[in-house]
């Protein structure tokens, strides 16, 4: 089930999350990868890229919390993110989010 972040206004530059510390248990992130719905399928979405109107401007991780930050994005656009986890006991976990871009005014 896709998570869904609050929407973004398309002038914004802001941070958001995925909290991986109840899947990890005694383990911790030992990497995260990005990927955005574009053409109809997921493609590894890096840093300072713009996909579809929304920009990956830069991501970052703790232990357990990954973080990505996101500008522009198109007015009534929905994006689907997938956040790719790499735990130290090399676990994968893919966790889908919906973020909605909307001019707030």
């Amino acid at each position: 089930m896709a998570l869904k972040w609050q929407d973004k206004d398309p002038d914004d530059q802001i941070d958001y999350s995925v909290d991986w510390q109840a899947q990890l248990g005694s383990n911790t992130i030992s990497s995260i990868t990005w990927k955005i719905l574009t053409n109809g399928a997921f493609a590894t979405w890096t840093q300072g890229t713009i996909v579809d109107g929304l920009q990956h401007v830069s991501s970052t991780n703790t232990n357990t919390v990954a973080t990505i930050y996101l500008g522009l994005g198109t007015n009534f656009s929905v994006y689907n993110i997938i956040c790719r986890m790499t735990a130290s006991d090399a676990t994968v976990i893919e966790q889908e989010v919906r973020l909605r871009v909307v001019e707030k005014n």
